[in-house]
């Protein structure tokens, strides 16, 4: 496939990347600062671009099989982000008519699990409190996509770590695991890769965890 993917300097666009070519897929990853992206490959282009202007994105997103995002905060901080960057990338996508994106939202962004115990329940209370101006600009980004004529797919995982790889997560249209807590950061990105061709998951949020 032909991939594009926004946030590639992050820790999950880099793990997109690297998996991507791995898989043989041809990648453009689009980033402000090519000096910090440290993954190399044949079929890799890199892009600069400051994301302020869907004229400039649209190269980069022309004739893609699919566009997978990274963006987001990186701190309470940034919150707004996620929605600003997102929608420049929208805009240029719909004016190439480009249609398969996939996107990194958090899982306190949708429903609780119907089993969720009480020490769930309290530690996504907590988290929702800390983080509320990330996960309001979250929230604002996935309506920005349900008013997009694009074919979505918001990725929300728990708390995110740095580990290896292990292909083994479960993962719940609409919904989230029951007592899913962590996963590494190479686990989403493993995931986001296998849902672009999965049509169950098209405008729907998908929680992902171990």
């Amino acid at each position: 496939m032909n991939l594009t993917v926004f946030g590639a300097t992050g820790g999950i666009g880099r793990e997109i990347v690297r998996q991507a070519l791995g898989a043989g897929h041809r990648v453009t990853a689009v980033v402000r600062d090519p000096a910090r992206l440290d993954v190399r490959g044949d079929a890799l282009e890199v892009v600069r671009a400051d994301l302020t202007d869907p004229e400039e994105l649209r190269t980069a997103v022309r004739g893609r099989d699919a566009v997978l995002s990274g963006l987001g905060a990186r701190s309470r901080k940034d919150a707004g982000v996620a929605t600003r960057l997102t929608r420049t990338v929208l805009r240029a996508m719909e004016a190439e008519g480009a249609r398969r994106l996939l996107v990194v939202s958090a899982g306190p962004v949708g429903p609780a699990p119907e089993s969720q115990g009480a020490l769930d329940r309290a530690a996504r209370g907590l988290i929702s409190a800390i983080l509320k101006d990330v996960y309001a600009d979250l929230r604002e980004m996935e309506a920005e996509l349900a008013r997009s004529g694009t074919d979505w797919t918001s990725v929300r995982p728990p708390r995110l770590q740095d580990k290896p790889l292990t292909g083994r997560y479960r993962t719940v249209v609409g919904g989230f695991p029951p007592k899913g807590r962590f996963i590494a950061r190479a686990d989403v990105a493993h995931a986001m890769l296998a849902m672009i061709d999965d049509t169950g998951t098209v405008k729907q949020g998908v929680g992902v965890a171990y």
